[in-house]
């Protein structure tokens, strides 16, 4: 069967861009690579004077004739469509060659308010490709899906190729140094990642944990005032800014922490929604054995079983908050049994392995 994926511009690391790549990767080894063609939109989206970022006329124009030409002349059996921002080309494509599209749906981009044009080509496609049952959820009670068939493929994670990560001498020579990490943009616009609670919680932490250290990865135009607040707060010793990493740093970091925390809180405003449609930055400390601290609502609570690979709470509540990572840190064997809980669960259910089986399964009842 040929397939056509058609995705959003590819030239960045996000957790959409890493899900495009997987799934172009199974296809070819589930399908043929001969069979399986990827037109992504040649350019990213520009900033606007209003702040928000959008895609330039020639930039829309140049992947729409791409699309349509290599559904025309290569005559795909199948349209993917790896973010709802592309689905209306789908959309024109089938009405051109009448191939069917599916389309990916990952979290906030289908939580607000969509042009009538884009639920359209939602309720168009012959199936929906959902991250998790949140997603879902949150999708049919703005939009009316309901009737639309949906299937489930989470995503899967980006992992080192040995089972046990090599450990750097920094982080060999911290192994006894409390530490934990939060991994997430350091935006404005994405502040429900919660990392003003964490450093209102790491007050609290400090008390019982004096030698405590947070390591926080990630930059965004939110990071100087993130900065700035730890340094009024008092944690210019304890609270480490790393700003954007390369995938091998990234990787020591997760090594190095005790504890991964990130009190992602979801907010389903119409107009502006806020959350984490899955949440793969927890399974990749899942993955490197780590007890992981999150938010009690949302997608999260799917696959993170409280209590056994980590400690779920209130992610707007600061107290509960330090209270969670305390007990992790404190008790460094509990830690590490529900790492090693989390990083058998990650394996099983959420390695690529897994998610080609499950696409598989998926392409089987097309």
């Amino acid at each position: 069967m040929k397939i056509l994926v058609l995705a959003p511009p590819m030239g960045g690391t996000g957790g959409i861009q890493n899900y495009t790549a997987a799934l172009a990767r199974a296809l070819g080894e589930i399908n043929g690579t001969e069979n399986v063609r990827m037109v992504a939109v040649p350019a990213e989206p520009t900033a606007r004077a209003d702040g928000n970022a959008a895609l330039g006329s020639i930039t829309k124009i140049r992947f729409l004739l791409n699309a349509i030409a290599a559904a025309i002349f290569w005559r795909p059996q199948l349209v993917i469509c790896t973010h709802l921002g592309v689905s209306e080309v789908a959309r024109i494509i089938h009405r051109i060659t009448g191939a069917p599209y599916w389309v990916i749906l990952h979290g906030i981009e289908v939580w607000c308010e969509l042009a009538l044009s884009k639920v359209e080509a939602l309720r168009g496609a012959q199936q929906l490709v959902v991250n998790s049952k949140f997603t879902l959820e949150a999708a049919n009670a703005r939009h009316g899906l309901e009737k639309c068939k949906s299937v489930f493929l989470p995503p899967t994670y980006l992992a080192d190729d040995s089972p046990e990560s090599k450990k750097s001498a920094n982080v060999v020579e911290s192994a006894n140094t409390p530490t934990v990490l939060t991994v997430g943009r350091l935006a404005a616009s994405e502040r429900y990642k919660g990392h003003d609670v964490m450093l209102d919680a790491w007050a609290a932490v400090l008390r019982e944990i004096p030698q405590a250290r947070y390591i926080i990865v990630g930059d965004g135009d939110d990071r100087a005032r993130l900065q700035e607040r730890g340094r009024e707060m008092g944690f210019a010793s304890s609270v480490i800014f790393k700003g954007g990493v390369s995938s091998a740093e990234l990787q020591s970091c997760y090594d190095e922490c005790q504890v991964f925390a990130l009190p992602a809180r979801t907010e389903l405003d119409p107009r502006a929604p806020r959350g984490e449609g899955f949440g793969i930055v927890f399974l990749e400390a899942m993955a490197h054995g780590k007890p992981v601290v999150g938010p009690n609502v949302g997608a999260p609570p799917e696959f993170i079983h409280d209590g056994e690979h980590g400690l779920l709470v209130d992610p707007v509540n600061a107290a509960k908050l330090a209270q969670a990572l305390v007990e992790l840190l404190a008790n460094p064997e509990r830690a590490r049994q529900m790492g090693e809980a989390g990083r058998n669960w990650a394996r099983e259910q959420y390695g690529y392995e897994m998610f080609r089986e499950r696409l598989r399964k998926i392409l089987q009842t097309h």
